[in-house]
């Protein structure tokens, strides 16, 4: 090779060098405590009011350490600007309801992902899963189950903390817990049904349950999520799984360790329990009625409404087209999440994406707008009401000197389109950049 040629490849190295520290989460302030500034059309700050156009935000080392008008900003002679035209800068969003340990189904069955696919192939996948959702804008991730694999969502976790891996920041349940009998897989002789592998863990009884929701919480999870009703009736039908008294337990537990508990329910009696329970998420909600959404206004508990899973699912049987008239799910759907918000129930965003691909968590804030709600309001759905769901509000959520520099900026402006949430341009995590 010439010395000419070597010459060449030394250059072209410096020139990609930046791009590849920037795909690899290097560049910028992080733990090293460099000053960024970064300049883009406008800020929303995660909060019920418009964007402000000429602002700009400060950030050193993993925190915002100013922001406002870009005049009133004064910047270190050291710091990098990044300028962000056409942008608008919003704190990084949150998925409340992910399964990274999922992908689609018209991939590959729920049955099939948990009996034949093993849990390192479901990792590898994961990793892929991670990184998509962070370059997707996505910052946090609460994760609502492993779906039969175990705890490795814990192992994943600690991945991304340790930098070995690029993905958003998780909290993580492990297993999820069901009532025997009540989850999945299902259909196998009887002679095997106990032996087959299941979706979540299994508890009864008041031993049963206080051992394994202490057992979750020994093995790394961050918040308990428990199935207050599923397709367990004579004929498949969804009915109740815990009794009021035993998820009042698993509560009690959980609060006591200082963890909240998350519950899926679909039916007006399972909500009731999990609601008079104390729980602090209903995830879906889909046969939800005003008497119901009512009780969880009066409870502060919230809906996670996960309205992108049904929608999806019906994408991928080729029955549905996003913008198409809807079907009578998808309009069943739409009357419980209206109750919900003319109950005033707060609404956190999160998708149940797994269903569907890691990546495409914002078609959750699209159909919440089609559903009815605004575009500023999805907004804070996913930002500030989930990072206070989360307990996480001084951390994250809002674009605010001293919280996290959780940031990401969109070509457009989501308050009026929000569609703009799927054109990322530039995702900052704890001060690194990983997009630009």
């Amino acid at each position: 090779m010439t010395t000419a040629t070597h010459m060449k490849l030394f250059v072209c190295a410096i020139l990609l060098l930046p791009q590849l520290l920037v795909a690899q989460g290097r560049v910028g302030g992080g733990a090293n405590g460099a000053a960024t500034l970064l300049v883009p059309t406008r800020v929303w700050d995660g909060t019920n009011t418009q964007p402000h156009e000429g602002w700009a935000v400060l950030v050193r080392g993993t925190q915002i350490t100013a922001v406002g008008p870009r005049a009133s900003i004064n910047a270190p002679p050291d710091a990098t600007t990044i300028d962000l035209p056409n942008t608008t800068l919003l704190p990084g969003l949150i998925e409340a309801h992910s399964h990274l340990l999922l992908h689609p189904y018209n991939e590959t069955v729920w049955n099939d992902q948990v009996l034949h696919e093993p849990e390192a192939l479901r990792v590898a996948r994961a990793v892929n899963h991670a990184k998509a959702t962070l370059m997707a804008g996505f910052t946090t991730v609460r994760d609502l189950g492993t779906e039969g694999a175990g705890y490795a969502d814990v192992g994943l976790k600690m991945a991304i903390n340790q930098g070995i891996i690029p993905g958003p920041r998780m909290f993580v349940v492990t297993k999820a817990i069901v009532v025997t009998g009540e989850y999945a897989p299902k259909g196998f002789t009887t002679e095997y049904a106990d032996q087959i592998p299941q979706g979540a863990e299994e508890a009864d009884g008041v031993d049963g349950i206080s051992k394994v929701v202490r057992s979750q919480i020994k093995h790394g999870a961050d918040w308990i999520k428990v199935y207050a009703d599923y397709g367990w009736g004579p004929n498949g039908e969804v009915r109740p799984g815990f009794t009021e008294d035993e998820l009042k337990l698993i509560v009690n537990i959980a609060n006591s360790s200082g963890r909240q508990v998350a519950a899926h329910a679909t039916t007006e009696e399972g909500m009731r329990r999990a609601i008079l329970a104390g729980v602090r998420t209903i995830e879906h909600g889909d046969n939800g009625t005003p008497a119901v959404f009512k009780l969880m206004k009066e409870h502060g508990t919230c809906l996670v409404p996960t309205i992108a899973a049904g929608e999806s699912q019906l994408e991928q049987r080729g029955a549905y087209t996003m913008g198409d008239s809807l079907p009578i799910s998808l309009r069943n759907k739409q009357a419980s999440f209206k109750a919900a918000l003319d109950a005033g129930v707060t609404i956190c965003s999160g998708s149940d994406v797994g269903v569907f691909s890691h990546g495409d968590e914002a078609k959750e804030l699209q159909l919440m707008v089609q559903f009815g709600m605004k575009p500023l309001d999805a907004l804070v759905a996913a930002t500030s009401a989930d990072a206070n769901m989360l307990g996480m509000e001084d951390r994250i959520g809002l674009v605010k000197a001293g919280l996290l520099a959780d940031l990401i900026a969109v070509a457009g402006d989501p308050t009026i389109d929000i569609a703009a949430v799927r054109n990322v341009k530039f995702v900052m995590k704890n001060g690194v950049v990983y997009r630009q």
